[in-house]
């Protein structure tokens, strides 16, 4: 499904055989992928299956056609238009049956792409339509990243979405089932959707009562909005992690407060062309972060909505910024001590990770 237009051209200075063995490397790197959300996951083909079930009629009836329904582009003006892509599958997404299939795939596309370990983030409350409770959204999400963790062997665990849109009591309820299912799948809670619109600070009360409850936080910030809205995630939503922060460069305290909590950034360096959260490729912080010692982690964000997989988030690294196979192992790395999993799970992928890496010849 990902296009990877123009990226042999980009390689600094490599023969043809090297730039060929070099993408070859970075395919059968092992990766973990923390920012993936569920409902950018669809792939047209189970999306046209839904279809049929549910008797609803689609644009076209053919998965290529499909795509441009489905897909955003460079072309996207801005979150909030690239956003609009979730709204075509979000209707069929409305039974467990539907969201146990998904979540499944999303473990099999992971394992094709050598990922080790997974967090697949959705808003259960986007889901109770139909026959749905927040629970029941939540069980049918488990169920399938369990069958798909049996199946391929990966690790694959869950993060529940609040939505900046819904009032307080709704994501509340989000919450509270969130923790009905802590250790058995859930790992974490996040806030995403119109960041704009709804900045971070509105939602000190529901993430006080995760906290209470014991479940860490993730919170989409510095991509549509500010640098103070990662400052006000960390202070005031309690973040352990930031997803995106491309915009900490705009100032250099919150870089600061960054760098001295190390807060990982979830970087999706696809996804964050598309939405305008940097003006194009020549305008990526993310070596820049790095060089300064911000802790960066790479992600996919939306595999089909942004027509890629973390391989080729990576081959864009080394593409288009020149990054080594050593430093795309160190970023790889990273997001598996950023995992939020308990800490001899945590240091058991870290030492599969360096044992697979190691064995490929890379340093690390």
């Amino acid at each position: 499904m990902a296009r990877f237009v123009g990226i042999d051209m980009r390689f600094p200075r490599l023969s043809a055989a090297k730039r060929s063995g070099m993408m070859d490397m970075i395919a059968e790197m092992p990766k973990v992928d923390l920012h993936l959300h569920l409902d950018g996951c669809v792939r047209p083909s189970t999306l046209l299956d839904f279809a049929r079930i549910q008797g609803v009629q689609l644009p076209a009836d053919d998965p290529r056609e499909l795509l441009p329904y489905m897909q955003a582009s460079e072309a996207t003006a801005s979150l909030t238009e690239y956003l609009q892509k979730f709204g075509f599958v979000l209707p069929m997404l409305q039974t467990g049956e539907a969201l146990e299939r998904v979540a499944y795939e999303t473990v099999e596309s992971a394992a094709a792409d050598n990922c080790l370990y997974i967090e697949v983030r959705w808003a259960p409350m986007l889901h109770t339509n139909g026959e749905l409770d927040a629970d029941g959204a939540i069980r049918h999400v488990l169920d399938g990243l369990r069958r798909g963790e049996a199946r391929f062997g990966v690790k694959a665990r869950a993060i529940v979405i609040c939505m900046r849109h819904h009032d307080e009591a709704t994501n509340l309820r989000a919450v509270e089932a969130a923790a009905r299912f802590a250790g058995q799948g859930v790992v974490a809670v996040d806030l995403a959707g119109d960041e704009a619109g709804f900045p971070p600070g509105l939602f000190r009360g529901v993430f006080a009562m995760a906290a209470k409850l014991g479940l860490p936080a993730t919170i989409h910030a510095g991509e549509a909005g500010g640098p103070g809205n990662v400052r006000e995630a960390i202070e005031g939503l309690g973040a352990v992690r930031i997803g995106h922060g491309v915009r900490i460069r705009e100032d250099a305290a919150v870089m600061q407060l960054v760098k001295e909590r190390r807060i990982p950034l979830e970087m999706c360096p696809v996804s964050n062309i598309q939405t305008k959260a940097v003006s194009g490729w020549d305008d990526y912080p993310i070596r820049d972060y790095i060089e300064q010692g911000v802790t960066v982690t790479v992600h996919t964000d939306n595999p089909t909505v942004s027509a890629t997989t973390i391989t080729r988030e990576f081959r864009e690294l080394a593409a288009r910024f020149g990054f080594t196979p050593s430093e795309l192992a160190a970023l790889a790395l990273n997001g598996a001590q950023a995992a939020f999993l308990p800490q001899e799970e945590k240091a058991e992928l870290v030492r599969e990770m360096k044992r697979r890496i190691e064995a490929l010849g890379i340093s690390c």
